[in-house]
């Protein structure tokens, strides 16, 4: 059985006040479960359902270890990361939409 691929995101709020780090194998699914408030029960609770940055990893456990990772980072540090993708923390939604 090949290897499935997965995706480490970061999603955020309306006034960008809070990031949320996550891991999924299947990116529209999950930021769609995000906005219609079906995500993690804390994402939910801080109303993040904005996607300001996305990376995919060829294996799900590679994935994971690069979420962990960022989940340690200082917030600092996930901006740097973002704006380096996404210098107008635009939501990426739509984006992800049209890889479907």
């Amino acid at each position: 059985m090949p290897a499935k691929g997965g995706y480490v995101y970061i999603i955020t709020n309306k006034h960008k006040t809070v990031l949320y780090t996550g891991v999924t194998s299947n990116l529209y699914a999950r930021i769609h479960e995000h906005k219609e408030g079906l995500g993690s029960a804390w994402a939910s609770k801080y109303k993040c359902k904005y996607l300001v940055y996305f990376e995919f990893h060829d294996h799900i456990e590679t994935a994971i270890k690069r979420e962990k990772q960022i989940k340690k980072w200082k917030r600092e540090y996930k901006e740097n990361l973002i704006n380096e993708f996404n210098k107008d923390w635009m939501d990426l939604f739509d984006q992800v939409e049209d890889m479907q």
